[in-house]
């Protein structure tokens, strides 16, 4: 029997632990598996403990393992691949996949979409002239431009020069059922966490430990508030996480002698206990999109310490959720956690106020929906049915 249900091809660098990939994963999950079928195609590799996290059978992976440099010598074994598989939607996220639309529009996939997730370490403010040619040039093959803030749109639409028709802002949404406050009210204990004292005040960060997630910029604001005595004294540092940056933050956590009020927890796969299990949640990041962690961590009812960068402010309400400081601001940073240590009312009233602004405005359904929708409406401008449920 034909396989009515159109299939979407998502393409990206690298399908590994990641907000972009997690975003994937939850699109996936949740869009209504009578309405698409879905393959992920990384340009790298699809991590093989990463993919289990996709819990439908009918997914598909492919690692096309390329090497550094331009892609153009992928393009014809992409074109035989879309050839092949003959997927409806093509779509690319961000600027390391986005050459893949030019092997789509010549393989005839009916629709190409693109989404902007955030910047990379090189180019954190989107002010790189190269970066905005290159999406300029490729912008004849793709048909439709997702950015996941403001911010992204108004670079795309601004600085890029797309026409704001062209554009769609969705955000990402957060699974408010996996990501929920302690049931006590109170932090609890994770497994292998040294800081299980009531007493004491556990801030901390999730993320890959890389330059542009800045977690050296947190050891340090940390080891400040801890110098300034008092209440900076009952401060704990959790970091869960793993990458490149490692060595320098334990070499830096050494250097400032605040090893016993630190704890590197290594990538986890259970990131709704490691929320639970925190006071504060920090997110020192150089550069942003819309941060699945901040949601996370929102959904989590913690109240968020999170750099003015990127999408950070369109989650974050100042005063009301959290707080904003400089990026790369160890000083400011440092104030602000002493300000949540001093403050336990402060800690519950602003989570209680994250969790609230999450389900009412980042909910993974809405999300999932707008993706739908918009799929349908491309491939039903495009002259191509989509399956309806």
């Amino acid at each position: 029997m034909r396989e009515l249900r159109p299939l979407v091809m998502h393409l990206v660098y690298s399908f590994d632990v990641g907000g972009l990939e997690n975003g994937v994963v939850n699109l996936i999950n949740r869009m209504p598996p009578e309405r698409y079928r879905h393959t992920v195609v990384a340009l790298t590799r699809c991590a093989e403990g990463f993919c289990e996290r996709i819990r439908r059978e009918d997914v598909g992976f492919v690692s096309l393992h390329k090497p550094a440099g331009h892609g153009i010598k992928l393009y014809p074994r992409l074109y035989r691949l879309f050839r092949e598989r003959r997927p409806a939607i093509v779509h690319s996220r961000n600027l390391a996949a986005l050459e893949a639309v030019v092997p789509a529009r010549l393989a005839g996939v009916p629709v190409r979409v693109h989404g902007e997730h955030g910047w990379d370490v090189s180019d954190p403010g989107g002010t790189r002239r190269k970066f905005q040619v290159l999406r300029c040039l490729y912008s004849p093959f793709v048909s439709r431009y997702v950015a996941l803030s403001g911010h992204i749109e108004s670079y795309l639409t601004g600085r890029v020069g797309i026409a704001p028709a062209r554009v769609e802002r969705i955000c990402n949404g957060v699974d408010t059922l996996r990501f929920t406050p302690a049931a006590t009210g109170a932090r609890q204990t994770l497994a292998g966490s040294p800081f299980a004292d009531a007493s004491v005040v556990v801030v901390g960060t999730v993320g890959r430990l890389q330059a542009v997630k800045d977690q050296l910029t947190l050891v340090r604001a940390f080891e400040l508030a801890r110098a300034r005595g008092g209440v900076g004294q009952r401060l704990r540092l959790i970091i869960a996480g793993d990458g490149p940056l490692r060595g320098e933050v334990e070499a830096e956590i050494r250097r400032a002698g605040i090893g016993d009020a630190v704890w590197l927890a290594g990538e986890r796969t259970d990131v709704p206990a490691v929320m639970r299990a925190l006071d504060v949640f920090v997110l020192p990041s150089q550069a942003e999109g819309i941060s699945n962690t901040i949601l996370e961590a929102m959904a989590s009812g913690l109240p968020v310490v999170a750099t003015a960068v990127g999408g950070n402010g369109e989650l974050v309400a100042e005063g009301e959720t959290g707080s904003l400081v400089p990026a790369q601001d160890p000083d400011r940073m440092a104030e602000a956690l002493l300000c949540y240590a001093s403050d336990a009312a402060l800690r519950q009233t602003q989570g209680a106020a994250g969790r609230r602004r999450v389900e009412h405005g980042f909910s993974l359904d809405g999300m999932v929906a707008r993706y739908t929708a918009m799929y349908d409406q491309l491939l039903q401008r495009a002259g191509v049915a989509p399956a309806r449920s």
